[in-house]
């Protein structure tokens, strides 16, 4: 029997927190099948079954959160999107499941930045979202990444914050000896991926590693640059977490450069966190809760355009005692702040109390 079936309609098996999550479960000695999108390659090691998928159409989107909740073969259902909430609400009466619903993102917030979600196709998404928010709501145990993500009360709201799992981060590593920003995660406009872009053309000597999945919208634009930078600019597309930040490793920065949209605005990026564990510097966007942390940690600089991106660059380049003061900065606050005990590892035991693999 599975103890637990981690269900997603949206995410991606290769997505760091589902890879944090499992990682918990398998750690808390519990069978765990996922059932996500991707490739099953990129799922995390340690599970007993993998399905997944290729990304499709909305509609097929629309039939995994009917049917998923009902393939899952595992005692507690664990979900980390909104639209299969419903069903799994469902299965959960029908078939004596127990219910755990991880809303670590406010959904409201995010459809605001999402070009889809525009007309006929936005009003139905809000209207998921919400029934989504009330049903978790009742959910055994309600996670959400952050105190200001609804929903505000539940039965059993446990808040997991998206702190990184050192096992799949690098060892701190000195810095090469070319100057190399890095950025890890999706690709688009709104996260900063032009101006990260633009910054590094008008620098000399800095070369770009961009990780994640690029947006349909920028794709064309994108190419222009990747013409235009040549081997100074290179894409890896999506990659497991380990893969992915093993580019850590010798790089100088890392850029987290969101736009103040009302999805990013009261949210911290996980990788910031993610760079700081890794021992480096960062040039992020002054948005409130990124600007607190990166004054707090000493670690990196504020920018609010490409031109003062570009300017740090190359005023890192040109001094590079400073920038080592920084990667100093950041190793000494992710050594004070990032490591003890995991909320990840206080969910997988309650889930593995719902599963009755635990003491009650």
């Amino acid at each position: 029997m599975v103890d637990v079936s981690l269900v997603s309609s949206g995410h991606d098996v290769a997505d760091a927190r589902l890879h944090r999550l499992c990682a918990a479960l398998v750690r808390a000695g519990l069978a765990v099948e996922l059932r996500g999108l991707g490739d099953a390659a990129d799922a995390p090691p340690g599970l007993v079954s993998v399905v997944a998928h290729p990304r499709g159409s909305l509609v097929r989107r629309a039939l995994d959160a009917a049917l998923l909740p009902w393939r899952a073969r595992g005692r507690v259902l664990l979900l980390v999107d909104p639209d299969p909430v419903p069903s799994a609400a469902l299965a959960r009466l029908v078939r004596r499941r127990r219910l755990v619903v991880d809303v670590h993102e406010d959904y409201a917030r995010l459809l605001a930045d999402r070009s889809w979600a525009r007309g006929l196709v936005g009003r139905v998404a809000q209207g998921v979202v919400a029934a989504a928010t009330a049903l978790a709501r009742r959910a055994d145990v309600t996670v959400v990444a952050d105190g200001h993500v609804p929903p505000l009360e539940a039965r059993d709201r446990r808040v997991v914050r998206n702190l990184p799992d050192g096992g799949y981060l690098p060892a701190p590593a000195p810095r090469e000896e070319r100057p190399r920003a890095l950025h890890v995660g999706d690709l688009r406009r709104s996260r900063g991926l032009f101006a990260m872009v633009e910054a590094v053309a008008a620098t000399d000597d800095w070369t770009l590693d961009l990780v994640g999945p690029v947006a349909a919208a920028d794709r064309d634009e994108l190419a222009g640059w990747e013409d235009r930078l040549g081997e100074r600019l290179r894409l890896h597309g999506r990659m497991p977490p380990r893969e992915a930040w093993a580019l850590a490793a010798g790089a100088w920065c890392g850029l987290v450069l969101l736009e103040d949209t009302p999805a990013f605005r009261d949210a911290v990026p996980t990788k910031l966190y993610e760079f700081l564990g890794c021992g480096l510097a960062v040039a992020a966007t002054p948005l409130p809760r990124t600007a607190a942390l990166v004054e707090e940690s000493g670690a990196g600089v504020l920018v609010g355009s490409a031109a003062e991106l570009s300017a740090a660059l190359q005023r890192w380049s040109a001094d590079p005692p400073e920038l080592d003061e920084l990667r100093g900065a950041a190793l000494r606050w992710a050594q004070a702040n990032l490591y003890g005990p995991s909320a990840y590892d206080d969910l997988a035991g309650a889930i593995a109390r719902l599963a009755g693999r635990g003491p009650a």
